[in-house]
């Protein structure tokens, strides 16, 4: 039965009363997030306006867009919020499974080709990106893997090993090396926070390295995007063009920025503005000090979601929070990486800033989960009669 509050709930899915009965760690996380994604509204409006003008006669369509997918995923945070974690992590093998089909299907007459990769599937007038949604799945299962790994059995430990092989196989096929390297490193890092042996973390490390250089080697594109890197201005027409404006706005910014809403980049000649290459327009309009402000902003809340996690006693949640942190704080590292020109130009969009329904909503249920783990993390555990040990979860 749908209340009166709860249709208010679903309506303005930013305003919730229940909140104030939360902790004081769940509150601030919360008021974080929330805070990120007003940041990247407000840079996103700035970053679309020219574009939304020159394709739908009005500057408000792409900003318009993002919002419905930013109150779509705003009641699916407040939902899973209120989720016992121990309920994700019975159905996100179902989920992961589901998604793994999806992006598989890309590769099929369902999936959509953009700029010569095939990671979309259209469903009508929406696109959605598959390995955006398998990012959450992958910090679900891997922390209940890697954090029961002795629990296990060997049959059990190599299938999920097998199907997260399957998951990256199928993501660097599309092709998406960035977004590969990104769900293999978090996986990494997930196993390592659980203690496994380091014989398995090298060989696996070494595997992962191996299988990114024979990618690059064998794909003319990947190549050419790690060589132009080093030097954009060798050819600042083709194979440098995107860091080499990107470069250029980041400059214009100088110290205090041009202002809101004064980016010249954004005018058509930095692409992709509004996704992979939004924290250029930003630094524009910003300058070095919103740039610093940002980066500070994305520490604290590191430091704050670190806390978060190492403070709960579950082994399994714990990991789960180091995920959520892993994904969201190295994904936007590795964006504004790129747009600096200190790594090569890749994929990854920033999360809550970039224009996209799929990476917003991935990035939401990432929220509620590290949300989720601070409202959980002080809860008491129950241990059964007779019971020697603790549950892991």
């Amino acid at each position: 039965m749908i209340t009166s509050a709860n249709l208010i709930r679903i309506i303005f899915p930013f305003y919730d009363p229940e909140v104030l009965r939360w902790s004081g760690e769940a509150r601030l996380m919360r008021t974080l997030f929330f805070a990120w994604m007003a940041i990247g509204v407000v840079v996103l409006f700035s970053a679309s306006y020219a574009e939304s003008l020159d394709t739908s006669g009005t500057g408000l369509s792409i900003i318009l867009k993002q919002i419905a997918y930013l109150w779509l995923g705003l009641n699916i945070f407040n939902f899973l919020v209120r989720l016992p974690l121990q309920v994700c992590l019975k159905l996100v093998p179902w989920f992961l499974v589901v998604v793994l089909l999806l992006i598989f299907l890309t590769k099929s007459g369902l999936g959509v080709e953009v700029n010569g990769a095939r990671r979309w599937i259209s469903l009508g007038p929406i696109l959605v990106q598959p390995s955006e949604f398998m990012k959450p799945c992958l910090v679900l299962q891997s922390a209940n893997l890697f954090g029961n790994w002795h629990r296990f059995p060997w049959r059990s430990r190599l299938i999920w090993l097998g199907i997260f092989c399957l998951t990256l196989a199928g993501i660097l096929l599309q092709p998406n090396l960035s977004t590969t390297a990104l769900c293999g490193m978090g996986l990494w890092l997930i196993a390592l926070a659980s203690g496994l042996p380091w014989g398995y973390l090298i060989s696996t490390a070494l595997l992962g390295i191996t299988t990114a250089v024979t990618s690059i080697s064998i794909r003319d594109y990947q190549r050419a995007r790690v060589t132009s890197f080093l030097n954009p201005f060798a050819d600042p027409r083709g194979d440098g063009y995107q860091l080499v404006q990107s470069l250029y706005a980041i400059a214009s910014g100088g110290i205090l920025g041009r202002g809101f809403g004064m980016s010249q980049q954004k005018l058509f000649y930095l692409p992709i503005q509004t996704t992979d290459f939004i924290f250029a327009v930003f630094a524009e309009e910003f300058g070095l000090v919103g740039c610093i402000a940002f980066l500070l902003f994305l520490g604290l809340f590191a430091t704050m979601g670190l806390r978060v996690a190492m403070r709960c006693r579950h082994r399994v949640k714990r990991l789960i929070g180091l995920g959520v942190v892993i994904f969201l704080v190295g994904q936007s590292l590795l964006n504004i990486g790129v747009a600096s020109g200190a790594l090569p130009t890749t994929g990854l969009p920033l999360p809550f800033f970039s224009y996209g329904g799929s990476s917003c909503l991935s990035s939401l249920v990432m929220a509620a989960l590290l949300v989720r783990v601070a409202r959980e993390s002080n809860e008491a555990e129950v241990i059964p009669l007779g019971t020697k040990t603790a549950p892991a979860i």
